[in-house]
């Protein structure tokens, strides 16, 4: 399975992975993921939104067990991100037929649509939709970098862009999820696990700022009469460092663009994107209204104006208890617990479901980029603790 994933939206110049929502990477990534559940006689469907869905079982039955994550990537992203759960997941349905065990509640594996959000901006969409956190509406409208909006992107896929919205009697159905995820991180690259246990995700967000000055000519321009919004952003992406850093929290500027583009012309707006993370949602939410309070006031200097807009929020999640004792106690070995800022459709379906996740070590530490990687002895022993979860929950 890895090995016919792996040359799938991979960009030869860099060793990333392009793999955006509904491009044609998405498409072969879909067309994949319905292979595997074909070749398996698992029961196929797409949802409302997008989301992939293979069953063993019939999951109009309810208390259903369902284990899996997401296919597409961010730019020039890593091959373990979000497939690695994927593929484990199918890999431990089939570790479970081959011990014989008889089942008693419906599995299932899903692959969500548009974890990553970098195409349309905002991340989680498959699993926002679903779960009534992302207004269809809102959803329809998002556009790309070329102006082509998520309905039209949807059409052109075969999906009806109409049909998106909250999917509860689907989501009712389902007893518990468990996400496998690469490690985003190197807590485990010094320890003898290969195996980890989630305990939370920090509250987290993005949100964009537009600076809007005046363009003019790069060369004829005097200093004092420049009201240039990049020297606003630039302030600003300082003060978004020193500000997390004083707050033990993180701030990003991995985005900006700027209007109208000329290398020889000073900037009319820049607009660029930030994420902040943060251990509890007080400071996060001090963090980013400070960032915004130092933006605006550097604004005013070099009359520049700023508007800050919220795109996505997700608040701190905290696993169900005891779910992930049971799922810790399956790992065995007393696995770590671990923490992370890093945001998961896990995170997005705790809210309605009970949930947990398993993270597999990443010796590099090195995430959303080429670098990103697992060996493949601690792939398979994320497949065997995988297994183990869902033999503990499913069989009798």
């Amino acid at each position: 399975m890895w090995e016919r994933l792996l040359p799938i939206g991979r960009a030869p110049a860099t060793g990333g992975y392009r793999r955006h929502a509904w491009t044609a990477a998405d498409i072969e990534l879909r067309a994949w993921f319905r292979t595997e559940a074909d070749t398996r006689g698992l029961r196929y469907e797409t949802d409302r939104n997008g989301n992939q869905w293979a069953w063993a079982g019939d999951p109009a039955a309810g208390d259903a067990v369902v284990t899996g994550s997401h296919l597409d990537s961010v730019p020039d992203g890593g091959a373990f991100d979000g497939p690695l759960g994927v593929v484990s997941a199918f890999a431990a349905l089939d570790g479970l037929r081959a011990r014989g065990r008889p089942v008693r509640r419906p599995l299932g594996v899903v692959a969500f649509a548009d974890e990553e959000g970098a195409r349309f901006g905002v991340a989680c969409v498959g699993s926002r939709l679903a779960t009534g956190q992302l207004d269809p509406r809102r959803a329809r409208a998002l556009r790309d970098a070329d102006g082509v909006p998520l309905y039209r992107a949807l059409a052109g896929a075969g999906l009806d862009p109409e049909g998106l919205g909250p999917d509860p009697e689907r989501l009712a159905r389902i007893g518990a999820f468990v996400e496998l995820h690469i490690e985003q991180g190197r807590a485990l690259a010094d320890t003898p696990h290969a195996v980890a246990v989630g305990s939370g995700i920090w509250p987290h967000g993005r949100w964009r700022l537009d600076f809007g000055g005046e363009a003019n000519h790069a060369g004829t321009t005097r200093v004092e009469d420049r009201r240039d919004p990049m020297l606003t952003y630039a302030h600003t992406v300082l003060a978004a460092r020193k500000r997390a850093r004083l707050a033990h929290a993180l701030a990003t500027f991995g985005k900006v663009h700027a209007e109208p583009g000329g290398v020889n012309a000073v900037p009319s707006r820049v607009r660029g994107w930030l994420d902040c993370r943060a251990p509890d949602q007080d400071t996060l939410d001090g963090l980013v209204a400070g960032i915004a309070d130092s933006a605006v006031q550097r604004g005013e200097r070099d009359g520049v104006t700023v508007d800050v807009t919220r795109e996505s929020v997700t608040g701190a999640v905290h696993f169900d208890a005891a779910l992930r004792d049971l799922v810790a106690a399956r790992v065995g070995g007393d696995p770590p617990a671990l923490p992370t800022g890093a945001g998961h459709d896990a995170g997005i379906l705790a809210s309605v479901v009970p949930t947990a996740m398993l993270y597999v070590r990443n010796p590099t530490g090195v995430s959303h980029a080429p670098a990103e990687h697992a060996d493949e002895a601690d792939c398979l022993a994320g497949v065997a603790a995988l297994t183990r979860v869902l033999e503990g929950l499913a069989c009798p």
